[in-house]
């Protein structure tokens, strides 16, 4: 294991515990023999999906990968609209492998994620054909390639999802983001989208259900969350940092994490839970501009070796 890893202070124990009501087994297996035949139906419908054009395969990734997430009983809110087409690089915080199909429900886009997420049994196959781009995350000489990897998808107009914080939180603490792949966005001069999520109990307190953090396993996190009932995913489409804006990546990766962390108080009365049609600031580049005075800076230091469990 490499001392340079992004890690994180999260724990199961300490904060994957659900609080709320819990559903009945009978229910939960209903709930991962759903989840199972959505993912397998995903892998078979694939290839023939890719052929459709953008579109309709944009509207056929977005209702796919909110059945999934709807599978386990959890309802998604949105807020903000995602903009205009086009090359974008989508910052979000990271604190589940529920992340992954949570933006694509929202925004169909190209994940960076772990290279061990290739071995992972069927959902690794999924992600390898649904575009994903893989770093190896112990090989910091590899970081320069897949950088270009990525100014090139962002080139050929493709949104590329990415989670700076390199490991997950649990939602109530976060990580400072590394700015490597603010880089492709500079190399590109395509807007960066801050993205803010978050999982929410029916008491509106962040639920600990979702987090994947530490050493968890995958089937624990699947069991975890498939008991777990009133649990709510919230995506905040935060205003879009226009290209030009910033010329260094230090400067762009603190204006993206400032962006989030601002979006952590309480949300808005939820509108349309799929898609509102409030306006958006994201098209007013003027909106919401970031501070010089309160970023923070992005450290490169060595991180304490704790937790190293993310999808991404």
């Amino acid at each position: 294991m490499s001392v340079w890893l992004p890690t994180s202070p999260c724990t199961p124990e300490a904060c994957a515990g659900h609080q709320g009501s819990t559903a009945s087994v009978p229910r939960a297996v209903l709930r991962l023999t759903a989840a199972v035949a959505l993912i397998l139906v995903g892998i078979l419908g694939s290839p023939p999906v890719r052929l459709l054009p953008e579109g309709p395969r944009h509207a056929v990734v977005r209702a796919w990968s909110a059945a999934l997430v709807r599978a386990f009983g959890i309802r998604i809110t949105v807020y903000g609209s995602p903009g205009p087409a086009g090359g974008r690089l989508l910052v979000a915080n990271h604190i589940s492998w529920l992340d992954i199909p949570l933006v694509a429900a929202v925004l169909p886009c190209r994940m960076l994620a772990k290279s061990d997420i290739r071995s992972w049994p069927v959902l690794g196959r999924l992600a390898g054909r649904a575009g994903t781009l893989f770093i190896e995350r112990d090989r910091i000489r590899a970081l320069p390639a897949t950088v270009e990897t990525m100014t090139r998808a962002l080139l050929a107009g493709d949104r590329v999802t990415v989670y700076p914080e390199g490991s997950t939180w649990c939602g109530r603490a976060r990580g400072t983001f590394r700015r490597a792949a603010f880089q492709s966005a500079l190399d590109a001069r395509v807007a960066v989208q801050p993205v803010r999520l978050g999982y929410v109990g029916c008491d509106g307190n962040p639920a600990g259900a979702p987090a994947f953090v530490g050493d968890d396993p995958l089937t624990a996190s699947l069991w975890r969350i498939a008991r777990a009932r009133g649990v709510r995913a919230e995506v905040r489409l935060l205003p879009r940092i226009p290209p030009g804006r910033y010329a260094d990546r230090r400067d762009l990766a603190a204006a993206a994490q400032e962006a989030i962390a601002a979006a952590s108080g309480p949300a808005p009365p939820p509108g349309i839970p799929a898609q509102p049609a409030t306006p958006s600031a994201t098209d007013k580049d003027r909106a919401n501009r970031p501070d010089r005075s309160v970023h923070h800076w992005v450290s490169s230091s060595p991180a304490a070796a704790n937790s190293l469990r993310t999808p991404s």
